[in-house]
């Protein structure tokens, strides 16, 4: 295809320049006048691959002597004799200068002209518009979909995992659409959201969750994703003010094209399935530990089976994904794409499932002789989920495995569990697991969420001034989720699980669940471009208004038997809770190129949020950048083999309201349940009590300086960039404890606190082979990351090392992390094991780090952290005509997490007193624990 276009192109030019040759060839004439016509410059222009180029300027530096080569690529310039530099230029080819020397006769030259890089000219989507990627001054990561990741995709981030420098995709689980949690060079809050700002087609998405829906993004058909614009560094996304500290992720989606219909399906077949589970003892092993060390009662207990509950839990998932799509131009004046999808998968734990239908419609016309562009986005999709119960994870790995799956009788289903030897409430031993498989199969969790996104943009150049524009979006973002869990009365789990009003006991569950969303969104900004030749610059300005409103409300039907009996008290006193929180903003950015060397960008943002006081509501988040191309100045052009060379400096602010109650700058009043009421003689009464607020509170806010080194060699063969940034956050809106006596709530979220990320980006994309049927790429992007707590309370208090969070299993109040001053977000704060002279540890030994001669809580320390230090991802796609073929590979250093399972491998978890036995990891085999508190070093991975 590239070589019909090439010899298209070639016809087309030579017969242009035959057309304009006589014209030329006179110039050549009145040109000569000025020399001695006795020596000539001869010569070729071709390209890199040996085309030879017609209408090539071929030039003499320095002098008003030039000329344009024929239809053969051929030029011919009459001069004195000499030494003179001359330069060939082509639209789109880098240019090529060259020393030649003139004597009496004619001096014959050659020159080879290569293509500029593509990368250097293409258009990048940032906030309110697009820029040419040689022009941008901020820290903005692009990735289209030629270059998407491949596999089972379910939901759009999972598209550019491993792509991209700073950015950070990890799974939230193997259930169907469960989706990723994204982080942008860190995270920026303790207690606020740090979910990147993510805006599809113009429309920013609400971080609110949609009831029935395993991720909100799960409701986005990916095959309809054109590219992705990353905006990491605070000049790129102060534009969008509000949200925007944890960076910003604009996804575009595909547009009709010109021409005749074109058709396009697709469709996808996987398997997907478990790679590892827990190392739990088998049922032998049990039997084995159990004989050894239990009593003869407790050797009753056991079973004659070697159950693998995990392997009968899981599965392997099957996938379809179908897509099709029709795009092209009806009537030569309107482009059209119209697609749908249907995916369905399968959950690697058993019974889990998801559908989903997705139709996409989008027109963008062009009227008023191309002076308004319209663009209209609509989105919908119907999703069908049943949820498995993720407890039969955990169950699997803790349940007897010496016990059978059924139990040979119709009671509770026919599933095996323990059952007590004397009456009790359900007939199951108290606190005993339950089957994992029969937690699968027993309940019936589905629903049905609807979701629909759209958006017109309008964007009018003006008649009487086309450099500026005016552009307006209004669009929407509504979805609906409703489902049912049902639970047979049966199943052990549920069995005798409440009394009614009556005194009647309940087994059962049968209840409901729903919620809505309407989020609505209007944008309005001017636009004006202007290149000013005078001067040699080049003037962009956008200044505009938002208004965001977002509507939610979450519907609480009450606890229901399977029979459809409601459990007593639990009415809710409202029959909905209704949520509801505006933006307004204002906002303004000015882009100033000058000589096409110096670059300068300014923003500025003011919003104002309905969830801060009146007094606190506005804030303003200005930001600055300018780069420098080197490679444009005379000391650097001459290098052989650079390509692109520009410096990135930029500093601002961003803001940060997210995770926030709606309206809790203000005191409101609960009624108090049953257990908190107030006697007036022989009658008791409900209460309304006040809550806590907090009228100061105000943003979060992040300032983030940004350095950065774009390079490029090889005309673009090899492009990649360096950067360093710190990010300061200050005025966290984090949880403290209140002090006693308040009569509030225990914590609550104020401003108090200070935190900083700081990192370097390196990345490289390499085209190693680049022919016109062959190519091969390779990039490589790597990320390091450090994360501080710098502040955390309104005083310093030696005495308290933090807030503490993160409770295991096992350990009543116990916590294993915390945020500490002068450490990461995130530290795991455990005890020190003591080990003996061959390196095993000592059961219930720690060490007595403040040495005081007490071994308690008061001995832990920092160790570790949740969040990764690095991130490092690598791909690599070949590509042969129509074929292709390529990998990503990706990881996270230096993060660590809990292992609960280890925690909990200890004598008395197997052997527990309590009528049953549980299973435990083989670490029991190697450590001999008997009892050893959770809160170790040992148990992280």
């Amino acid at each position: 295809m590239e070589k019909i276009l090439h010899t298209q192109n070639l016809n087309y030019m030579r017969k242009h320049y035959l057309k304009h040759y006589v014209l030329v060839f006179a110039m050549l004439l009145v040109t000569s006048i000025a020399f001695a016509q006795t020596s000539s410059i001869t010569g070729t222009v071709s390209d890199s691959k040996g085309e030879t180029l017609p209408g090539v300027s071929v030039t003499i530096d320095g002098t008003s002597t030039g000329t344009a080569t024929d239809i053969n690529g051929a030029f011919k310039l009459n001069v004195a004799p000499g030494t003179y530099s001359v330069t060939a230029k082509y639209l789109g080819y880098t240019n090529v200068t060259q020393s030649v020397t003139v004597g009496t006769g004619a001096a014959t030259v050659s020159f080879r002209m290569d293509s500029q890089s593509q990368s250097l000219n293409e258009v990048v989507v940032i906030g309110y518009g697009t820029q040419v990627r040689k022009d941008l001054t901020g820290s903005v990561a692009t990735v289209n979909s030629k270059d998407f990741q491949k596999g089972v995709i379910t939901t759009p981030e999972q598209l550019i995992a491993g792509k991209v420098a700073g950015v950070a995709v990890t799974s939230n689980g193997g259930a169907p659409g469960a989706g990723s949690t994204i982080r942008i060079r860190g995270g920026a809050s303790l207690n606020a959201s740090n979910d990147p700002l993510i805006i599809v087609d113009g429309i920013p998405l609400s971080n609110t969750g949609i009831s029935g829906s395993p991720n909100a993004l799960s409701l986005i058909n990916p095959n309809d994703i054109e590219s992705f614009s990353i905006l990491k560094d605070a000049s790129s996304t102060a534009i969008y003010g509000s949200r925007a500290s944890n960076g910003v992720i604009l996804i575009t989606t595909k547009k009709g094209t010109s021409g005749a219909p074109q058709i396009n399906f697709n469709t996808q077949y996987s398997i997907s399935k478990v790679r590892k589970t827990q190392s739990m003892l088998s049922g032998d092993q049990i039997r084995e530990y159990v004989n050894a060390n239990g009593t003869d009662a407790e050797k009753a207990l056991l079973g004659t089976e070697n159950t693998d509950w995990q392997k009968l839990i899981f599965q392997n998932a099957a996938t379809t994904d179908n897509n099709l799509s029709v795009s092209g131009t009806v009537a030569k004046a309107l482009p059209y794409r119209i697609s749908a999808g249907y995916l369905n998968q399968e959950g690697i734990l058993k019974t889990g499932k998801l559908e989903r239908t997705t139709l996409a419609l989008n027109l963008s016309p062009s009227v008023f002789d191309k002076h308004l562009k319209i663009n209209l986005n609509l989105k919908g999709a119907e999703s069908k989920s049943r949820f498995a119960d993720q407890g039969a994870i955990a169950g699997a790995a803790t349940f007897d495995p010496t016990q059978p799956v059924y139990s040979g009788s119709n009671r509770y289903g026919g599933f095996f569990e323990f059952l007590s030897p004397t009456p009790t409430v359900n007939g199951l031993i108290a606190n005993s697991p339950r089957n994992p498989l029969g937690l699968l199969e027993q309940q019936q969790n589905n629903s049905k969420v609807y979701r629909s996104i759209g958006n017109l943009q309008l964007d009018y150049k003006m008649h009487f001034l086309p450099d500026l524009h005016a552009n307006l979006n209004v669009g929407y973002d509504v979805s609906k989720g409703n489902g049912t869990i049902l639970i047979p009365d049966s199943a052990a789990g549920s069995y005798n699980r409440f009394k009614n009003a009556d005194g009647i006991l309940k087994s059962g569950v049968n209840n409901q669940y729903k919620s809505t969303q309407f989020n609505k969104t209007i944008e309005f900004f001017l636009s004006y471009n202007r290149d000013l030749k005078s001067i040699e610059s080049r003037l962009e300005a956008v200044a505009g208004y938002a208004f965001y409103d977002y509507e939610n409300k979450g519907y609480n039907f009450g606890d229901y038997s399977y029979d459809g009996v409601l459990k007593d008290g639990s009415t809710p006193v409202f029959p909905y809770g209704q949520g509801n929180n505006k933006l307004q903003s204002y906002y303004g950015r000015i882009n100033y190129n000058y000589k096409e060397k110096y670059l300068l960008t300014a923003t500025i943002r003011t919003d104002g949020s309905s969830r801060f006081s009146p007094l606190k509501k506005y804030a303003t988040f200005p930001s600055a950048a300018f780069a420098w191309k080197m490679h444009e100045e005379s000391f650097l052009k001459s290098v052989e083999g650079l390509s692109e060379l520009k410096l990135k400096v930029g500093y601002g602010v961003t803001g940060q309201q997210d995770g926030l109650g709606d309206f809790g700058y203000q005191t409101f009043y609960s009624l108090s349940n049953n257990s908190a009421q107030y006697q007036l003689g022989d009658t008791f009464y409900n209460t309304y009590r006040p809550n806590g607020s907090a009228p100061d509170r105000k943003w979060e806010e992040t300032a983030t300086t940004n350095i950065a080194i774009d390079y490029g060699f090889l005309n673009g063969r090899i492009t990649g960039s360096v950067e360093y940034y710190f990010k300061k956050t200050k005025d966290l809106l984090n949880e403290i404890e209140q002090p006693a006596g308040t009569n509030f709530a225990n914590k609550f979220v104020i401003n108090v606190g200070d935190m900083q990320n700081k990192g370097f980006e390196f990345s490289i994309n390499a085209d190693v082979v680049k022919t016109r049927d062959l190519t091969w790429n390779v990039n490589f992007n790597a990320t390091f990351n450090q994360n501080k707590v710098t502040k955390l309370f309104i005083s310093a208090n030696p005495t308290n090392p933090g807030n503490q969070f993160g409770a295991p299993s096992r350990g009543t109040g116990s916590t294993v992390m915390i945020n500490s001053v002068g450490q990461p977000r995130g530290s795991f704060y455990v005890l020190q094991q003591v080990y003996d002279e061959t390196g095993k540890p000592i059961d219930g030994a720690f060490v007595d780090r403040n040495n005081d001669g007490v071994l308690n809580l008061l001995d832990r320390y920092h160790y570790k952290q949740a969040d990764p230090k690095a991130y490092l991802g690598f791909s690599s796609s070949v590509n042969y005509k129509k074929w292709s073929a390529g990998f990503v590979a990706r990881a996270h250093l230096g993060n660590y997490v809990y292992n609960d399972i280890a925690a909990n491998a200890i004598k008395a978890n197997v052997l527990n007193k309590l009528n049953f036995v549980s299973n435990v990891s083989t670490d029991i085999l190697t450590t001999g624990f008997t009892g050893s508190g959770p809160t170790n070093d040992k148990y992280f991975l």
